[in-house]
């Protein structure tokens, strides 16, 4: 099992335009909330929740009870956090597979390297 810490550093690392069309090198995390919220659940497990912001709804998770928003830094203020249970399918309904395959390989890749 990886720390948050390990996983969101090859999350960022793998953040692209092929894991979610919104991406820039402004702003790598735009658009990665759904398909990191997946990845997230398929390393750490825990929870997925949602919010409703004026963009729609922010994907996150919940691990061991802590909020955990990997993909925060893409807005430039300060979320309200409704906490709303979700699930992987809903989560998916952001991303696609090819999006998701992406960024689950490119992260297993990062990580594997690190313990090598």
């Amino acid at each position: 099992m990886y720390t948050k810490k390990e996983l969101l550093t090859a999350i960022k690392k793998s953040w692209s335009h092929q894991s979610s069309s919104k991406w820039s090198k402004d702003n790598p995390a735009r658009g990665q909330c759904g398909v990191t919220a997946l990845v997230v659940n398929d390393f750490l497990e825990g929870e997925i929740f949602k919010t409703w912001l004026d963009e729609g709804w922010h994907f996150y998770n919940v691990i061991n009870g802590e909020r955990t928003d990997f993909t925060r830094e893409q807005f430039s203020y300060l979320i309200d956090y409704q906490d709303i249970d979700s699930n992987r399918t809903e989560a998916f309904q952001d991303t696609n597979d090819d999006q998701y395959s992406y960024l689950k390989s490119q992260v297993n890749r990062i990580l594997s390297k690190a313990e090598s």
